[in-house]
């Protein structure tokens, strides 16, 4: 079987569905190649949509819980408490319901999709990109113009096409709870080496449950296991009461891949979303900038496209529109190295001691966003004194990024 179109995307989550549905929209044909049965399972992240991305894509319908604040605890247990009801940071989704419906969008507006579809072999010819699937245990031929990479962290295309590895490849663990004693709207972060060595744990309210967990890098784990240290969290910290009626409904996990890769398109081949690396150094989050990938790109490819263009220096040039995006997120991950992964739970109790001050934390509600620490970074910097005394690392970051 022998099939063509423009655009073949392999992976039909969240970045896939809305790259599809952007490509349909600037008139081109379009197929989703996803390997499972269905679109939103298995999911491995904490299900967080950030206010950009949810109106890209208006699916305010599969939000569990609104997330307007945050309470941030030290290692020594003091908690700095922030946000505004009034106010949306994020949004916790049901990540089925949410991949389902932006997938569901591209498929109205023309795409197709095979499920149950593995890549096999690909291959890029003068002509055309040819892909081989096993599609339900039968192998098929698509021809297309351009493949597209959206199939995550641990990508068929971007190894088959030997782009290299992302900068940072954190790991995660999570489950997801009833009865933990959360407030409506707001998340709880929890820090401290013994937890989430150089990161943090979270409980995230997700309707009538929560989800509650870490995130580390390998080298930090010390032969630790992600879910041995949530289990500590939960059942030997300082905040072990908060999990003592907890009754874990599901567990999920999986890799986190972080710095953007230097070329993410060459000729007839380009990765967004996680398979390009770019989840936010802050906090993990990949939907937000693969809807943000997907912008920038679509009308640069789909021009390629129809000027026949995929050559390797109109395919750099393409790859080169994402430099601020990477620079963004390079300063956003030495402000992370420089407050929480490079600092002992001593440095990091002496910040909260800042942070908690009621004027800071006025401050902080006024300018502070996770997805975008740099701002806030700044205006820390130029008008609390003390914070200059902890934060010459993050100076430095801030200049040198």
């Amino acid at each position: 079987m022998e099939f063509h179109y423009d655009v073949a995307i392999v992976g039909a989550g969240p970045v896939g569905g809305y790259l599809a549905l952007k490509l349909r929209e600037a008139g081109r044909t379009v197929l989703l190649i996803e390997e499972h049965g269905e679109i939103g399972r298995p999911f491995q992240c904490a299900g967080l949509v950030n206010p950009d991305a949810m109106s890209k894509v208006s699916l305010e319908n599969t939000a569990l819980s609104v997330i307007w604040g945050a309470r941030i605890h030290g290692p020594s247990g003091e908690a700095v408490e922030i946000g505004d009801p009034n106010r949306i940071r994020t949004w916790s989704v049901c990540r089925k319901k949410f991949d389902e419906s932006v997938v569901r969008s591209a498929i109205d507006a023309g795409a197709d999709i095979w499920l149950d579809s593995i890549p096999i072999d690909a291959e890029i010819k003068d002509e055309h990109a040819s892909i081989r699937v096993d599609k339900n245990g039968k192998q098929a031929i698509v021809n297309c113009q351009i493949i597209c990479g959206c199939d995550g962290a641990h990508s068929w295309v971007r190894k088959k096409f030997k782009f290299g590895r992302p900068k940072e490849m954190m790991v995660g663990f999570q489950v997801e709870v009833t009865g933990y004693p959360g407030v409506d709207g707001v998340l709880d972060m929890y820090t401290g080496n013994s937890i989430a060595p150089g990161f943090f744990a979270w409980a995230i309210p997700s309707g009538g449950t929560t989800r509650v967990g870490m995130w580390s890098r390998p080298d930090l784990l010390e032969g630790d296991s992600c879910e041995s240290l949530l289990r500590r969290l939960m059942n030997d910290s300082i905040w072990s009461e908060r999990f003592a009626n907890c009754k874990i409904v599901g567990k999920f996990g999986g890799p986190v891949p972080s710095g953007m890769l230097k070329n993410t398109a060459r000729p007839r081949v380009a990765l967004f979303g996680d398979a390009a690396g770019s989840c936010k150094p802050t906090t993990g989050g990949g939907i937000g900038p693969g809807f943000e990938q997907v912008d920038l790109l679509v009308p640069e490819i789909s021009q390629a496209i129809e000027m026949g263009n995929h050559s390797e220096e109109n395919m750099a040039r393409i790859s080169k529109i994402l430099d601020s995006m990477r620079r963004k997120h390079g300063k956003a991950k030495a402000l992370r190295d420089a407050f929480v992964t490079e600092s002992s739970d001593e440095e990091l109790d002496e910040i909260f001691s800042i942070w908690c001050k009621e004027d800071v934390i006025q401050i902080i509600n006024e300018t502070g966003e996770i997805d975008n620490p740099i701002p806030l970074g700044i205006r820390l910097l130029r008008e609390v004194p003390e914070f200059r005394k902890v934060a010459g690392k993050a100076a430095k970051a801030l200049i040198w990024g």
